[in-house]
């Protein structure tokens, strides 16, 4: 097998940068969002959103409270381009909410995106160009001064098209493309010229966006770079210093955070990550890191249940089930010891000194983001019953009623006894099957039928089923035809007559396995005996009919 050889990579160069004020600071307020969920995060879907699912996902983004939006990037498609319009022609865009919209710093895409705004009360245009070392020499093959012009270039004529626009409410976002991958020196080079064509000042301030293109590096050397950055920078009060961190590296929260506490103004991102390759900063998860340190984060995340369907909705992407705050199994506990310690937690919290939070285990109130508590067990000898019905509901869609989960639950333990492992859910699942449904002998249902006589239906007769089933106990074979109220009671009376056993119905549910047209359904059988032997039984068939039939086959094989 080749192995890993570490040797190709060289270690990310430090920032020399004595004194640095970072490390002590505390992050005290929210920074000024940006969400770009429908310019990176729709390019790094497989299918890209359609118009209609983009105006979904930014009616979502305006009802969580985004006021600047990353719309998309108008001139690289006419899907792009139908969606800044529909925005705006249709009065989609709320007056407190500002589109932005992306392009390279090329003439004809910058003239198509200004025909793409026409009409907005207030924009941003967002120009780059690429200035790493890398893309300098091996993608563009110029070198520094011939990289700047095109910046400089790109920034007098975005300028100039907003003056002949003669709307006051565009303002203009420059980013250094590869930022991380850009010599600091170079960064802040480009940066000044840009800053000296677009006539940044305090009241007409520059955006300057410094992302983290690649994640490169730990976040504290990023954040080494921003303070570095907003210490050289002239004109400090004419630039809102913003950051775009992505996740190669898989800290791009703490890289947008530690950014804060170095200076940076505002933070753009995606909800749950969403972009591309490991994705973008995760809003949601940054914003309620600081909804647990006492912060408004100014986004509203109160139903998380909802704005994680629209996102899957839209985005035909999947959110891990550990995903920080939003994970389906992120307010469940599989540990006893978890399970009990949040539960003391939970009755002693309204006796909480002035009502702060504080729950083993829980850094978040779940109800404050829609969501509950579920405690539930992982699946071994010490599980409860709730445990074991809980993991064949969610994984199989099998939800075992309250009145059979005990029966089940002692087929686990012995199970989970004899071996002394913990069972999967497959092996639970197995275990279900063979328990109630594989049942072979030593009743075995050979034929069924069932049928109704429309004569006895139209007079409402009660006994309006027939059965004809042939039906085999042990080494004998016998058949029978029997009427009762539905297809159930009529094969318990005809088996009943034909074998002389007394029995009797005493629970049953049913309910179908999925939703499509060609769902299977399950039926769930108690039965008692006159002698008192109980047993259980279950039955799976595309008929809900004979389902129910198989149940009780299941439950006479079972019997004691």
């Amino acid at each position: 097998m080749k192995k890993m050889n570490f040797r190709k990579y060289a270690p990310y160069p430090s920032v020399d940068l004595p004194s640095r004020s970072w490390p002590d600071k505390r992050i005290t307020k929210a920074p000024i969002w940006s969400s770009v969920d429908l310019r990176d995060g729709n390019q790094a879907l497989p299918i890209p959103m359609s118009v209609e699912e983009k105006v979904a996902m930014f009616q979502l983004l305006v009802s969580v409270g985004f006021k600047e939006i990353e719309v998309g990037f108008p001139s690289a498609s006419a899907t792009e381009f139908a969606f800044v319009r529909r925005l705006i022609e249709q009065g989609l865009i709320p007056d407190d909410v500002t589109i932005q919209v992306l392009t390279q710093a090329r003439e004809h895409l910058i003239r198509r995106t200004f025909d793409a705004i026409r009409g907005a009360k207030h924009a941003i245009v967002h120009l780059y160009n690429s200035t790493s070392r890398l893309q300098r020499e091996i993608v563009f093959r110029k070198n520094r001064e011939e990289i700047k012009a095109i910046a400089v270039e790109g920034t007098a004529l975005v300028r100039r098209l907003k003056d002949e626009s003669g709307v006051t409410g565009i303002r203009f976002e420059y980013s250094p493309e590869s930022f991380t991958g850009t010599e600091l020196d170079y960064a802040l080079d480009v940066c000044h010229a840009v800053m000296d064509v677009w006539g940044a000042s305090q009241e007409n301030k520059i955006i300057l966006n410094l992302p983290s293109t690649v994640e490169m590096s730990t976040p504290n050397i990023y954040a080494d770079r921003i303070e570095w950055f907003c210490r050289n920078i002239k004109n400090r009060e004419a630039v809102l210093i913003s950051v775009h961190a992505h996740n190669d590296r898989g800290t791009a929260v703490a890289t947008a955070e530690l950014a804060l506490m170095a200076g940076a103004d505002r933070v753009e991102g995606a909800l749950f990550g969403n972009g591309e390759r490991c994705g973008n900063m995760d809003i949601v998860v940054m914003a309620l890191n600081l909804f647990t340190q006492g912060i408004d984060p100014e986004l509203d995340f109160s139903d998380l249940p909802r704005i994680r369907e629209i996102y899957l909705r839209c985005t035909r992407m999947e959110i891990h089930p550990r995903h920080p705050y939003a994970g389906e199994l992120v307010y469940t506990a599989f540990s006893g010891s978890h399970q009990d310690a949040i539960s003391k937690g939970m009755k002693a919290q309204p006796l909480s000194p002035e009502g702060l939070w504080a729950v083993p285990y829980l850094p978040i109130d779940p109800e404050d983001v829609g969501c509950s508590y579920e405690a539930i067990v992982r699946i071994n000898s010490q599980s409860g019953k709730g445990g074991v019905a809980y993991v064949l509901e969610k994984d199989y869609g099998i939800q075992i009623p309250k009145w059979m989960q005990p029966d089940f639950a002692e087929a686990v333990q012995a199970v989970a006894d004899r071996t002394g492992i913990e069972l999967s859910t497959d092996q639970i699942h197995d275990l279900f099957h063979a328990e109630y449904v594989k049942l072979v002998e030593p009743v075995i249902l050979k034929k069924c039928h069932i049928s109704w006589d429309d004569e006895d239906l139209q007079r409402n007769d009660e006994e309006a089923t027939l059965i004809s089933a042939i039906v085999q106990m042990k080494e004998q074979e016998f058949s029978f035809d029997a009427r009762g109220n539905g297809p159930l009671d009529a094969f318990v009376k005809g088996i009943i007559n034909a074998s002389g056993l007394e029995f009797s119905v005493d629970e049953y549910a049913e309910h179908a396995i999925g939703r499509s047209s060609g769902a299977l359904a399950i039926a769930y059988i108690k039965i008692g005996c006159a002698d008192g032997r109980i047993s259980f039984g279950a039955g799976i068939d595309s008929n809900i009919s004979l389902a129910s039939i198989k149940a009780i086959v299941s439950a006479l094989n079972r019997l004691p």
